[in-house]
């Protein structure tokens, strides 16, 4: 019965090798990019490529163990994600409200740790940051929000905060809601 089970599971394992979805690999000129648009100086340029661009552009450099199903499943969900979230390759095709928002998004999770994420530095480890990469990539993100504050009036960057409606007491309510037990006499009511 084990070795039944051992056999199909083995079959099913080389059967999966065949199923494979599009790699994120783009050969054609990325005219969104971001470099297209907002100055991407060297330094910064090397970091994305290191620690960024495999998960939020349209070209990933793929590990040899990306070769193995299921792993390339997990793989290409997280790319798929990472791209959802923000892709460099096509960051000025979005609204410009986008675009500052993710460089601020950017400046956060850099300096929280939370980008580039644990569970792709600890198979890249060249890719883990290091205090002066952190620095230089959010002066760079501060940048081009700088650069898109300088072109675009701010209401077309920042999303209006609404309105918070006025605060009533409790007073304030009873005066304009009849109470239930009022037992005054009401017209055409006996």
């Amino acid at each position: 019965m084990v070795k039944k089970i051992g056999w199909a599971l083995l079959i099913a394992l080389v059967a999966i090798q065949f199923i494979r979805p599009a790699k994120n690999q783009t050969l054609a000129p990325q005219t969104n990019a971001i470099q297209t648009k907002y100055a991407v100086p060297d330094p910064v340029a090397s970091i994305l490529k290191k620690a960024c661009n495999d998960c939020h552009s349209n070209n990933t450099a793929y590990p040899w163990y990306a070769n193995i199903q299921p792993v390339y499943w997990w793989l290409n969900d997280h790319v798929q994600e990472g791209k959802r979230e923000l892709n460099f390759d096509e960051y000025t095709h979005k609204r410009l409200r986008y675009q500052y928002h993710k460089m601020e998004e950017v400046i956060e999770q850099v300096k929280e740790g939370e980008m580039p994420l644990n569970s792709y530095t600890w198979p890249h480890t060249d890719a883990r940051l290091t205090p002066n990469e952190k620095n230089a990539l959010t002066q760079w993100a501060q940048q081009v929000m700088d650069t898109l504050k300088a072109n675009h009036p701010l209401d077309s960057l920042i999303r209006p905060k609404k309105p918070t409606p006025p605060q009533t007491t409790l007073n304030e309510n009873a005066e304009h809601r009849p109470d239930a037990d009022d037992r005054r006499e009401r017209p055409g009511t006996n």
